[in-house]
């Protein structure tokens, strides 16, 4: 029950932090706010505001949340309407919340790096691992400074690492700096590891750490590590759609919830590892809610973001209100089943 309550305050507070950029660029641009909810469902609490007329709800399903603004989805006359706001304004405010997201998973980094010393690792080989594979006469060396695994640039040693396991499960042509020169290392085999049934690849030495980071390298490992984590929800939908991930790899709260139920409890209850553990897994959670908004699918922040976009290249709306309501709702209810299909899945795994 514990784990439980913590996994429902975090999912509870980057739902508020969404839902609360929609609503502070609302207010900005005049929009009259009806209501700001916490969750969906029955209301378990709520509260009119005197001064502005908003009402304040919190509901009993810690899965969503929304602000409805006057005039968003039925044309209202008044300058406090959303639909009488300028294209740039309606843009502005569908993206704010997203953009709430990947701000605090930003922070939320920051904070990580400044407390862990396992993310200032830099990219330059210190030393092989037992039964490594790597270090063949053709591939790497110790001191050689990856910049590049395939095609995709690496700075820091979580980058490297995250991208070898990515990649790694087929051999990968290595960009290194040895001895001030640039050497390409080709068809490159790392150990690999299999986990519910995906094969990855494991990295087989250890690297240097980076030495006395100044505010601006904290500042830049944050950078890298905020963009990994983008990219890595990037990879993740890409290796779905391409079916090296199959749907079973998705998890809900429920399987958030198991993960950090395993993962402290392997932790011996150290207080520094449970909370960097927390921070961590909070930062990806918000990074995913971000990018997962901006993607542009109907009823996400993203698909709307797209319509209004197309609304101001054309000068005009492209589809009716009518119209885009009803693509909005066919996208609720595909949303809705991936999601009960991935809780009912993680709830069996609970019994199993």
């Amino acid at each position: 029950m514990i784990y439980v309550i913590a996994a429902v305050l975090i999912f509870g507070i980057l739902i508020m932090i969404h839902e609360l950029g929609h609503f502070t660029v609302a207010r900005l641009c005049g929009v009259y706010i009806k209501e700001f909810s916490i969750g969906m469902g029955p209301k378990l609490l709520q509260k009119k505001s005197k001064k502005r007329g908003t009402l304040y709800s919190l509901r009993a399903f810690p899965i969503g949340g929304y602000v409805s603004m006057k005039g968003e989805e039925e044309d209202e006359e008044g300058e406090d309407s959303f639909t009488q706001k300028k294209v740039w304004q309606r843009m502005a405010i569908v993206v704010a919340g997203a953009l709430m997201n990947l701000l605090l998973g930003f922070l939320i980094v920051f904070i990580i790096v400044c407390i862990s010393k396992n993310l200032l690792a830099s990219t330059r080989i210190h030393s092989f691992l037992d039964g490594s594979t790597s270090n063949t006469p053709t591939g790497l060396q110790i001191e050689d400074t990856v910049i590049k695994v395939n095609h995709i640039s690496v700075y820091t040693g979580e980058e490297l690492t995250y991208e070898i396991m990515n990649q790694g499960h087929e051999p990968v042509d290595l960009t290194v700096i040895r001895n001030g020169e640039k050497v390409v290392l080709e068809d490159v085999v790392f150990p690999q590891f299999e986990d519910q049934g995906i094969v990855f690849g494991e990295s087989d030495f250890k690297v240097w750490a980076f030495e006395d980071p100044s505010l601006w390298q904290l500042l830049r490992v944050t950078w890298r590590r905020s963009v990994s984590l983008v990219k890595m929800v990037w990879d993740s939908l890409f290796n779905l759609i391409t079916g090296r991930f199959s749907v079973s790899s998705l998890s809900s709260p429920i399987g958030v919830t198991a993960a950090v139920k395993d993962t402290i409890s392997q932790s011996g209850w150290n207080p520094m590892q449970i909370l960097q553990y927390v921070l961590n897994i909070t930062a990806v959670i918000s990074i995913n809610l971000g990018v997962f908004n901006l993607i542009p699918f109907p009823a996400l922040d993203g698909g709307r973001f797209l319509f209004l976009g197309l609304e101001g290249i054309f000068r005009k709306p492209i589809i009716s209100r009518d119209l885009e309501a009803k693509i909005n709702f066919a996208g609720i209810v595909l949303l809705m089943i991936v999601m009960v299909l991935v809780l009912s899945k993680d709830i069996i795994a609970l019994f199993l």
